[in-house]
């Protein structure tokens, strides 16, 4: 939103009247806006202000005229010349001065403007970068949340792992009983089937020496 020249006086003329030193600052306080906008109003207002604190020249009085009459008038003219003069002089230093006061205050004005823009931008940059942490944070804070229930799952799978080898143990150890009694079964029933053998040589040997019937 544009600031009205109007808006920058009454600003001015409410700080000189409330005692306050006049400043481009202070009525940026005041209106907002930029300072390129406010400095050729301010200057202005401030060139009224000094305009209207000149005191005014008037011309001789017309008693002193008459009591000096020829060389009185004569004599003033000679002054108000040299005091003319003197003016010209002064206002032509000062015109030059304020030129370069003005021509200053625009290089400041301009660049005022410029840091003032760059310091938004480093804000908007560093709210980013804040906002950035805070997420890469709450992504730190899951990725720990995590890691911690994976260590959870990978103990867990550890000692379900160790678990398992006991069984793998004890299972082993029944094979290798079972193996033993196995072979001992294997053993003992390829004795017993020795002894069926000469049992059955036996039987077969009393058979044969029984008598037949009907002989």
């Amino acid at each position: 939103m544009a600031i009205s020249k109007e808006s920058i006086f009454a600003a001015a003329d409410a700080m000189l009247e409330g005692g306050q030193r006049v400043t481009l600052e202070a009525v940026r306080q005041i209106t907002g806006g930029s300072y390129t906008t406010i400095s050729p109003a301010l200057n202005e207002w401030k060139a009224k202000q000094a305009a209207a604190a000149m005191p005014l020249r008037e011309a001789a009085p017309q008693s002193v005229v008459n009591r000096l009459n020829d060389l009185g008038t004569e004599i003033w003219a000679v002054a108000m010349e040299l005091a003319n003069s003197r003016l010209a002089t002064e206002r032509e230093a000062l015109d030059k001065a304020r030129q370069a006061l003005e021509a200053n205050r625009d290089e400041a004005t301009a660049l005022a403007d410029k840091l003032s823009a760059q310091l938004e931008a480093m804000q908007g940059r560093l709210t980013v970068a804040e906002e950035a942490s805070v997420a890469a944070q709450g992504q730190v804070k899951e990725l720990e949340e995590a890691l911690g229930s994976e260590r959870v799952r990978v103990q867990t799978a550890d000692a379900r792992v160790e678990e398992l080898r006991r069984e793998l143990d004890r299972a082993q150890a029944g094979l290798l009983d079972a193996s033993k009694e196995a072979s001992s079964a294997r053993e003992a029933s390829a004795r017993m089937a020795g002894q069926i053998e000469v049992l059955k040589e036996q039987s077969e040997a009393l058979m044969a020496r029984l008598p037949v019937a009907g002989k």
